[in-house]
């Protein structure tokens, strides 16, 4: 999630530092990290398995990190452990959830991160007993079924889906990452899927436009080139180009979302309407792709920043807009999840899963 979000280089990815420990002290209920790395953040927190099937994750103390500030992951943990307020005893056991494909030296290949990441390295630094690896949609995929209804804001369809299927959670963040959460019997698995990779189409003259300035730079273009932070950051620079406008220079996205709220840069605020209609068409497409029944989380990223600009956009407009699919689509509750440690939470539910499986 990258956000939510983050570029993705290989498919699922679900990998073990080391074998569960088998000795009996290892139970649920003991306390152990879940860190959600993105390319710009890491979100940690010390969890704990409460053995309540509502809420099956309780976090005990949580932290944000910035990426750039720290030399790596392990710097982040233990600043994170030497820092718990409260004696939770030795901590032993982590899972992290990130974007990227595991190899089997315990490395992991990932577009977004300003450092490297290694599960072997990182358990032997911690002095860890088990450290495993989830996709990070995979993890949000966990979580965002379980999220309250207060931390969500509906943005089409029925407020609850009329039947029981796959569930598609998809958020732009560093990159774009999209998993889908399918129900079998009384449990469940989760397809992490390399979304952000596929390629990028236009549903109009100025997206035609759009992708063809990108085009000329590159010859795959791909979803996340457009949809994720560093994307808007593409979209209104190929915009300022196809509007033979002067570059802008702005160089955080943050910026283009600023002056577009702002009223004070049309092309900023027309790159980000140009941003909400391309994500409406998108996650359409991944609907109709995977079969979506029971709904669409969008998760975390830039999104919650942007929710009353997402409201009053052609997102749902788009989404809807796939010929005869239309009613299809119109019975699909999409929804926008403001759950900050939802990938946390995730990360820590599939570890727990892991653990009942072994």
């Amino acid at each position: 999630m990258r956000g939510p979000g983050r570029g993705h280089v290989g498919r699922r990815v679900v990998a073990i530092a080391n074998p569960l420990p088998t000795e009996t002290s290892r139970r649920a209920h003991d306390a152990f990290i879940a860190a959600d790395v993105g390319g710009t953040h890491v979100r940690i927190g010390l969890v704990r398995g409460s053995g309540d099937a509502g809420t099956p994750v309780h976090v005990l103390e949580y932290r944000k990190y910035a990426c750039a500030e720290h030399a790596g992951l392990g710097d982040i943990v233990q600043d994170f452990l030497a820092h718990l307020s409260l004696d939770h005893g030795r901590v032993t056991r982590g899972v992290i959830a990130s974007a990227g494909y595991a190899l089997e030296d315990g490395t992991v290949i990932t577009n977004n991160l300003p450092w490297r990441l290694s599960l072997a390295d990182l358990r032997t630094r911690l002095g860890f007993d088990d450290v495993r690896l989830v996709n990070d949609f995979e993890a949000v995929a966990h979580a965002a079924a379980q999220v309250d209804a207060s931390q969500v804001l509906q943005l089409t369809g029925p407020a609850i889906a009329p039947a029981r299927g796959p569930t598609l959670i998809l958020g732009p963040g560093t990159g774009l990452g999209a998993a889908v959460w399918i129900p079998v019997g009384a449990r469940a698995v989760v397809l992490a899927t390399e979304a952000g990779q596929a390629a990028l189409t236009a549903g109009n003259a100025l997206e035609m436009a759009l992708l063809a300035e990108m085009l000329k730079t590159r010859t795959h273009v791909p979803v996340e080139h457009a949809l994720s932070g560093p994307g808007l950051l593409n979209l209104h620079a190929a915009l300022c180009a196809v509007r033979g406008a002067a570059p802008s220079g702005y160089t955080h996205p943050g910026q283009v979302t600023a002056a577009a709220l702002s009223g004070e840069d049309a092309l900023a605020r027309e790159s980000l309407d140009v941003f909400c209609g391309l994500l409406g068409s998108v996650v359409g497409d991944m609907a109709l792709l995977y079969g979506v029944q029971g709904g669409v989380y969008l998760a975390g990223g830039i999104l919650p920043r942007i929710r009353d600009f997402l409201i009053n956009s052609s997102f749902v407009a788009r989404f809807l807009n796939k010929g005869t699919m239309r009613e299809a689509l119109e019975r699909i509750p999409v929804k926008l999840v403001e759950h900050g440690q939802l990938g946390v939470v995730g990360a820590a539910k599939w570890y727990l899963e892991q653990q009942q499986e072994d």
